[in-house]
């Protein structure tokens, strides 16, 4: 059968079913999920009422996810194993793809039922760690531990553990900054039973809400897009392993910037000899996280420079390839991709016009494999909107009645959502995952610290609870889906 204009086989129809379900299934579970927190305030504030706020805030959710620029989505696709990465048609390649999407539904889901402001961001990390931990652990020839990317874990982890405390702090320092300059009694007093709030707080809470709304649907939506793009390129790669709406001018400039970067690699590689069908591999060993730079890094960077130039360069659009030609331009441009990136990370490229050179190749390169198709985004952006509008109440009740000892006033909710709102518009500025849940749940705490509302112990210790369990829980079950979806798709399905 043709599944978007190429032939499939009956099994690899049904796995994209199911994965694509799946994928579109954990966004819609984040939704109610993480976006409750986004409508708490103005449900407690009485700005909105329920109905009305949680369809408001799932069509924003809708439109930050459509605007959303992509670079998260391959952010979080970079903490996976390269070789699976590569490789996601495989039997472990789905695997992988069925073990994150599985365990990350079920944590989420879970601590949904419990009314536990948890984590999707922290779900969906701690579950890529297990499947990395795995796949070299149950890998022949691999050490344990390298086939998750630490580096980037660091940077990811870092920015989750960071945000709520930028949420907490910030929010309470501008609660006690408006109380200094905005002299309005009503700002700062609970809301009276029944009674919506004057037109111009209600405003500026709807503002909040709606920014944080939005925010939310560009930051955690990518997450789905990232998984999906896996499964598409890893089921119909004739259609989705390369950006096949590029152009020639596009083709173009990525022979040309991989002709500019060459002479530095050759040179820097000019003492080793690395055969062309040696080179992936040079490239994915130097990825794994024992891989150390030498000159045979460089001189397989050359040759496949020269062999992604060679391909493209009397080509009009990449119709003209064919299939396995696309899978395979798709793996050379990743490795030289990542390999760059890694390199600047190390700042290994001490010489600025070589890192010039390279740092451009390597965007041009993303150009063509780091794309999101617009179906792919309306489809993730529909499935997290419905489900903002459902299930949203367990979430709601613990941020609006359960962390302050107190009801919440406009000042308190419009700080925590400001803050909330500017936190995750810059992680998704630079690229960083962070936890809506997190930024505004410690937001709201930060509020009752700073107003001296008092705080519900056993509430915060509950999810204090959630945020130190999530990551341990989602790596083991991670782990656990990934083994038993190896298993099942080499023993039972047949899937090599």
């Amino acid at each position: 059968m043709h599944v978007f204009g190429e032939a499939v086989t009956m099994a690899s129809a049904i796995f994209l079913l199911l994965a694509l379900g799946l994928a579109l299934s954990f966004e819609f579970v984040n939704g109610f999920h993480d976006t409750a927190n986004a409508v708490a305030t103005v449900i407690y504030t009485h700005t909105l009422k329920p109905t009305h706020a949680v369809v408001w805030s799932g069509c924003w959710n809708l439109i930050g996810v459509l605007v959303s620029t992509g670079a998260i989505a391959f952010s979080v696709v970079s903490l996976l194993p390269v070789e699976l990465v590569i490789n996601v048609g495989s039997g472990a390649g789905f695997a992988m793809v069925f073990a994150l999407l599985i365990s990350a539904i079920v944590w989420n889901l879970g601590t949904w039922y419990l009314g536990l402001p948890a984590s999707s961001s922290h779900t969906l990390i701690g579950s890529i760690m297990g499947v990395g931990l795995a796949n070299s652990l149950l890998a022949k020839g691999r050490v344990f531990g390298e086939g998750v990317n630490w580096a980037q874990a660091k940077q990811v982890g870092a920015s989750l553990l960071i945000s709520p405390i930028v949420g907490f702090v910030c929010a309470a320092l501008l609660l006690l900054l408006s109380k200094a300059l905005i002299k309005r009694p009503e700002l700062y007093q609970a809301p009276e039973p029944g009674a919506a709030p004057p037109p111009w707080i209600r405003g500026l809470l709807v503002l909040t809400c709606t920014g944080v709304s939005f925010a939310h649907g560009s930051n955690d939506g990518q997450k789905g897009m990232g998984l999906i793009m896996l499964i598409l390129i890893g089921i119909i790669p004739g259609a989705y392993a390369l950006n096949m709406s590029a152009d020639h001018a596009a083709l173009t400039q990525v022979v040309a910037s991989a002709d500019a970067a060459r002479p530095a690699f050759a040179a820097a590689g000019s003492a080793v000899l690395v055969p062309a069908a040696a080179a992936n591999d040079t490239l994915s060993g130097f990825l794994k996280t024992t891989g150390k730079e030498s000159p045979a890094t460089y001189a397989a960077l050359a040759t496949i420079d020269q062999s992604i130039a060679d391909q493209l360069r009397p080509m009009q659009s990449f119709s003209e390839l064919s299939v396995e030609n696309r899978k395979s331009l798709r793996t050379e441009a990743y490795l030289i991709a990542e390999t760059i990136s890694k390199l600047d990370k190390k700042h290994l490229l001490t010489d600025p016009a070589t890192r010039e050179t390279a740092v451009e190749l390597k965007s041009r390169l993303d150009h063509i494999t780091k794309f999101i198709p617009t179906w792919v985004k309306f489809a993730v952006a529909v499935a997290l909107g419905l489900g903002t509008m459902i299930g949203w109440k367990r979430i709601v009740v613990t941020v609006g009645e359960k962390i302050g000892k107190e009801h919440l006033t406009y000042a308190q909710g419009a700080s925590a959502e400001l803050v909330a709102m500017l936190t995750i518009g810059a992680a998704d500025y630079f690229g960083l995952p962070v936890s809506t849940t997190h930024v505004l749940s410690s937001g709201v705490a930060g509020t009752m610290a700073a107003n001296r509302s008092g705080l519900q112990m056993g509430t915060l210790r509950n999810l204090m609870l959630a945020w130190v369990l999530t990551l341990p829980v989602c790596v083991l079950l991670g782990a656990t889906t990934f083994s038993a979806g190896l298993y099942l798709v080499l023993n039972v399905f047949g899937v090599k």
